[in-house]
């Protein structure tokens, strides 16, 4: 086994912060794996790895050696693909983050075409609400909904979601609809926060001068999560403000039901986030590419729908 094999190995105990698991994604016995990355500390003569009964941790010296050994790795497989023009020759794996409801409804239904059109690759994606490290958890890429914090990742705008106030009508039938900014002191909102024990912004709404204001709202019910957001709402437990983009079968069908339309909270901005290294893979460049044209649609998508709706009108 050469130094690239091992470097190869260590950056997946890294990321994926177990032996076991790292030998199961690889197709190699732990003990392999073990000795790789022991043979790789000592030529290096730096430990990279804590090591104990219940996790697998970087060092300083391994969070260093593993950004550079990917930095390395990008550029190693960049040279050995420079001259390949054929996409379909592509091979490697991809690890993608972007939040649940953007996979189930707009990249999971369009993933079989990218596999198609480049049957060499694999893809792992994580659906989470969670705010991931990209470097440290060794993802490609991060598709994020939302406002960014500072970060020094490239940050790749890529359209914005109209959001929409909703409700299930058996709500509306318990507690009537609100038509203006007071009757919400009388009705519920679920929260929705990232981390439990956060604060909720409360409802929120773009004022006639343009600026965002919230108003608190009481709510028996708080998630972290948009799939739990989305049933709270079915269930009747109160409001819930979300992109249009990922309603639209539950609007169809009358299942949920649109609220204050003159309030709507401002759009959400959506980022295709990468690391800040100077080539990216081949094969990491055009599924970020493909993924542009995925959300692009997906966006546009509910426009073109409320067109079509106002011409049928």
């Amino acid at each position: 086994m050469d130094q690239l094999d091992a470097m190869q190995i260590f950056l997946r105990v890294a990321e994926l912060a177990s032996f076991t698991q790292a030998a199961d994604s690889l197709g190699l016995p732990k003990a392999s794996i073990s000795a790789a990355v022991q043979r790789l500390e000592s030529q290096l003569g730096a430990r990279l790895l804590h090591r104990t009964t219940r996790r697998v941790q970087l060092t300083q010296d391994g969070l260093a050696y593993y950004e550079r050994s990917r930095d390395l790795l990008a550029d190693m497989e960049e040279l050995q693909t420079m001259f390949r023009r054929d996409e379909a020759q592509l091979s490697g794996r991809l690890r993608v983050d972007m939040p649940a409801g953007t996979a189930r409804h707009a990249v999971m239904p369009r993933l079989p075409e990218f596999l198609e059109r480049h049957p060499g690759l694999e893809v792992e994606v994580s659906s989470t609400d969670r705010r991931v490290d990209l470097v440290r958890e060794g993802f490609d890429c991060v598709l994020r909904v939302g406002a960014l914090g500072d970060s020094s990742l490239v940050a790749r705008p890529l359209g914005q979601l109209r959001q929409l106030n909703l409700a299930s009508p058996a709500y509306l039938e318990r507690h009537g609809t609100p038509h203006s900014l007071e009757d919400l002191a009388a009705h519920r909102l679920i929260h929705y926060v990232p981390i439990l024990g956060g604060k909720s912004p409360g409802f929120e709404y773009v004022d006639g001068a343009g600026e965002l204001r919230r108003i608190p709202m009481a709510g028996a019910v708080t998630v972290n999560n948009s799939d739990a957001y989305t049933a709270a709402c079915l269930a009747g437990l109160g409001l819930i403000q979300v992109p249009l983009a990922g309603m639209q079968a539950l609007l169809e069908a009358g299942l949920l039901l649109p609220v204050l339309p003159e309030f709507n909270a401002p759009p959400m901005p959506v980022h295709l986030l990468y690391a800040n290294r100077r080539h990216l893979p081949r094969r990491v460049r055009v599924f970020m590419d493909w993924l542009v044209e995925v959300v692009a649609d997906y966006a546009g998508g509910e426009a073109a729908r409320r067109r079509g709706g106002e011409a049928a009108g």
